[in-house]
């Protein structure tokens, strides 16, 4: 396909995204852009938080992964839907018990403000330098497939995606998000259901058929009980799969966000409930996707690339499906990777104009100009960053980036637990210390771990480690007295 019909395809999508922003922003007052009113229909938030948490490189990787670890991705899956059941009976009650719009703010009611400020800049750093990889890597892909044969900078196509993202979030926020992400749930749907389609055409495989091909495959492996040190043992995945769950949607603004849009509670909960549930088929339909790619590549003498997660973009781009495959899949991949990208500068708006600026106690027209003046410096940080990141061109540094994502969790998850689950103070002044220090230790403990730990090696479950430093230490360091809920 030509670059025309590439960038074609793309801007009609935006054009769909910013016609939907026209009508969802026209209420521009602060509590639509943090809260959408608190309106939203749960059906609406559930289904559009499908593809909030698949970005880009998950729409690629998922199918990817199948060849190295057939499967096991779903014991995670399975350790999801128990997160999200504590997040649905235990974080949320307590957020709109609350009645708050950042849920940092929490840590401000039960340890004070050092915690507060920093629990809302561990979600900063983490949010910016995921979201900016992410968009870093699409944009490489448009500068691949269209802007490098016009002789267009990777500064220039990066302006002018985060210049689509800003226009469609900047007046209506997470009302707009809402709706902009049900939207682009349904094109990554689309467009992993239709490639699932085209290659069992291709190999002329009915329904039945393709599900017995990859059931019999050595593919299809879901658990592993053996070898306590491989990182795909059912314990560890389970367990990396409850606690990544809780810290990247229960412990951040970007999903709860949307959460709190709800009407009330009880709604909040539907949405979680349904989410949890809708995501089972579609991490499976990825999954299958993988191994269906792997089966068509082996039947035919589709050469594999040399990474695992080229295979999904190397069949559906480069002539072994009908053209049509390679429009759905751009489509997808936009859809997939702008899912979290957009909510993801309205969180960052949100937190720091609220938890860094405390811009909430301004008058209406006061904090709809901080907010708007944030919500436009984020987008530039963002762009700011992915050219640092295409300066740098180091795959091992921006794996290093992704990895230093996942640690800036542990210290979260660290001081929700001990809020929640305990009623001891804490010395607010040393928390920052504690939430820095508890990084490293893991750093150090994981980079040592075969010879302190007789070989073990860690995987997920880092972050599990990570918040037991973290919740240790505001152990040690407690005040005495209990504290008054």
């Amino acid at each position: 396909m030509s670059p025309f019909y590439v960038l074609s395809v793309v801007f009609a999508y935006f054009l769909m995204l910013i016609v939907i922003s026209s009508f969802t922003g026209r209420d521009r007052r602060n509590v639509a852009f943090f809260l959408g009113n608190r309106k939203s229909p749960w059906f609406v938030v559930a289904f559009g938080m499908i593809g909030a948490t698949l970005s880009g490189v998950t729409f690629i990787s998922i199918p990817g992964w199948v060849g190295e670890s057939s499967f096991s991705y779903m014991q995670m899956v399975l350790g999801f839907l128990t997160g999200y059941y504590i997040i649905a009976n235990i974080l949320m009650p307590l957020y709109y018990k609350l009645n708050l719009t950042s849920i940092y703010t929490y840590l401000d009611v039960r340890f004070g403000p050092y915690s507060y400020k920093t629990g809302a800049l561990f979600f900063l750093l983490s949010r910016l330098t995921g979201a900016s990889l992410r968009v870093y890597l699409m944009a490489s892909v448009l500068q691949l497939t269209v802007f490098d044969a016009w002789s267009i900078p990777f500064f220039a196509t990066v302006v002018i995606t985060l210049l689509l993202i800003w226009l469609y979030t900047f007046r209506g926020g997470i009302k707009t998000i809402i709706w902009t992400d049900t939207l682009q749930t349904l094109f990554m749907l689309i467009a992993a259901g239709t490639t699932v389609w085209a290659v069992a055409d291709e190999l002329q495989f009915g329904f039945f058929d393709m599900v017995r091909e990859i059931s019999d495959s050595e593919y299809s492996r879901v658990f592993y009980f053996g070898d306590w040190n491989d990182s795909r043992h059912f314990v560890k995945q389970f367990t990396a799969g409850i606690f990544l769950a809780i810290v990247m949607t229960g412990l951040d603004q970007d999903m709860m966000q949307k959460n709190l849009s709800c009407r009330n509670i009880s709604e909040a909960k539907k949405n979680m409930y349904w989410f949890s549930l809708t995501l089972v088929p579609v991490k499976l339909l990825l999954l299958s996707l993988g191994a269906l790619l792997l089966i068509f590549a082996a039947r035919t003498g589709i050469p594999l690339p040399e990474r695992a997660d080229d295979i999904f973009p190397v069949i559906a781009t480069q002539g072994y499906l009908p053209p049509v495959i390679m429009v759905f899949f751009v489509v997808g991949l936009v859809a997939a990777t702008y899912s979290s990208a957009d909510s993801t500068l309205t969180a960052l708006t949100t937190s720091f104009t609220v938890d860094i600026l405390n811009a909430g106690s301004k008058d209406e027209a006061g904090l709809m100009r901080t907010r708007m003046f944030v919500h436009a410096g984020m987008a530039f940080v963002l762009g700011l960053i992915i050219v640092i990141f295409r300066t740098i061109n180091d795959h091992s540094v921006i794996s290093a980036v992704f990895t230093m994502a996942g640690y800036t969790y542990g210290p979260l998850l660290g001081l929700f637990a001990f809020g929640i689950f305990t009623n001891l103070r804490a010395r607010d002044r040393f928390v920052p210390w504690i939430a820095i220090t508890s990084p490293l230790l893991t750093w150090f403990i994981d980079y040592n771990s075969e010879a302190l730990l007789g070989g073990y090696q860690f995987g997920y479950e880092l972050l599990l480690l990570n918040g037991m430093i973290t919740f240790s230490g505001l152990f040690l360091l407690r005040l005495k007295g209990k504290f008054r809920r």
